[in-house]
């Protein structure tokens, strides 16, 4: 199977795309799909500003710019015109019919446990009837679906879902303390950033074959934020549940709150459920605490006592979490960082690895300001990694694996 795949990460004002050349033969640096075909990175880019004046970049793996465009704000192009042009500008470099299939990042897939799933019209419809449960996320996934199912229905889409990699959690920890007929009706613990997850499941038996088959603790750490227990690889527990606003302190999120506290909200004068929803995605979490940025990068350089106290609490949340963890596993093999403040925020993994000495962490300091990937000090009971996730790989692989199915 010769050709490329496209994978596409829509968000409210973006859509991150990545392209893969699949090839049998399997050249240096690429790695093999599902089927046995090569994939191999191609091009990196993003359609950006979308909600102003339109931008499309797209470079090559060493970060040349390969093309740009811009379009006029008014009037606004919509989204078959953005990604026809995306598409066109791949068949006008890898030639008419390049473009295998179309590999989609969709946030929620509710009850659907297959990691990837083929659309069409009956699959797009059963995405739509989720849109209540994740009504600021799952819109913008399904809007690339839809324009490109309208401009190009032959090209095979393939949905691919941060939920489902965490349906090998046990029926018993997904579940909530709530009357049956509440449960049946989907308000369960689901878990996010499975396809992350699923990306360092499978590196793990390469760099370190003991956690791979042991357990490990997953701490995927940005702006967005949560934790994974993994059992021989497979999802046990996390600290998401039913939206991504659960868990770990994030960049405006606030994590673990008192439910008492929303219910106090809604009583007072001006707070009803939209203002509420503003708190809760955009107001709180690093940008609350601090009162300064929901960066990361910025608090770790102030001096300001609120942007270290905004610091301090979510490496305190990060150290609950992974003791919370650390009991469905029954102790620990290994702790892996990954994301954009897991991979280099060298403070926070040292704050959170000292917490954790008496779990067996045991830090290697130089190889923590070095960024790894081997963090643990020589004969550390509890293995240290710092591993980049590769979300966009993994989709491109679901997408191989179906397209041979078919």
């Amino acid at each position: 199977m010769n050709g490329t795949i496209a994978v596409l990460n829509a968000g409210s004002s973006s859509i991150k795309f990545s392209l893969y050349g699949t090839d049998r033969e399997a050249k240096s640096g690429a790695e093999s799909g599902a089927d046995g075909a090569a994939l191999e990175i191609l091009a990196e880019g993003a359609i950006e500003e979308l909600d102003r004046a339109p931008r499309f970049l797209v470079r090559d793996r060493e970060g040349a710019v390969l093309s740009s465009r811009r379009w006029d704000a008014v009037p606004r192009p919509a989204h078959e015109e953005l990604l026809h042009h995306l598409i066109g500008w791949v068949e006008s470099h890898h030639g008419p019919g390049a473009l295998r299939a179309v590999g989609h990042r969709v946030v929620f897939g509710g009850s659907i446990a297959e990691p990837a799933l083929r659309i069409d019209a009956a699959a797009l419809a059963r995405l739509a009837a989720l849109v209540p449960m994740m009504p600021l996320h799952l819109p913008q996934n399904l809007a690339p679906i839809r324009a490109l199912a309208g401009t190009h229905p032959a090209l095979p889409q393939i949905a691919c879902f941060d939920t489902a990699f965490h349906a090998s959690v046990p029926h018993r920890d997904r579940r909530y303390a709530l009357p049956r007929a509440l449960t049946d009706a989907g308000l369960i613990r689901y878990g996010f950033h499975g396809l992350s997850y699923e990306s360092i499941a499978r590196r793990l038996p390469e760099i370190d074959p003991r956690a791979a088959a042991g357990r490990t603790i997953v701490a995927h750490l940005g702006n967005g934020a949560s934790c994974c227990a993994l059992a021989a690889g497979r999802s046990v527990g996390t600290t998401m549940g039913f939206s991504v606003l659960d868990g770990l302190v994030m960049g405006t999120r606030p994590g673990w709150i008192d439910p008492g506290i929303l219910l106090y909200l809604l009583r007072q004068p001006g707070w009803d459920v939209e203002r509420i929803e503003r708190l809760l995605y955009h107001e709180s979490g690093l940008l609350g605490v601090s009162g300064i940025s929901s960066d990361m990068r910025d608090l770790l350089g102030r001096d300001e006592p609120t942007a270290q106290e905004a610091v301090d609490l979510f490496c305190r949340r990060v150290v609950a979490a992974i003791g919370s963890l650390v009991a469905p596993l029954g102790g620990l093999d290994a702790l892996v960082f990954t994301g954009g403040i897991g991979e280099h925020a060298e403070p926070v993994r040292r704050e959170i690895c000292t917490a954790l000495r008496w779990l067996g962490v045991e830090l290697d300091a130089e190889a923590n300001r070095r960024g790894g990937p081997p963090l643990h000090q020589e004969g550390s009971p509890v293995r240290i990694w710092v591993l980049p996730c590769d979300e966009d790989r993994v989709i491109a692989q679901h997408a191989l694996r179906i397209l041979g199915a078919h």
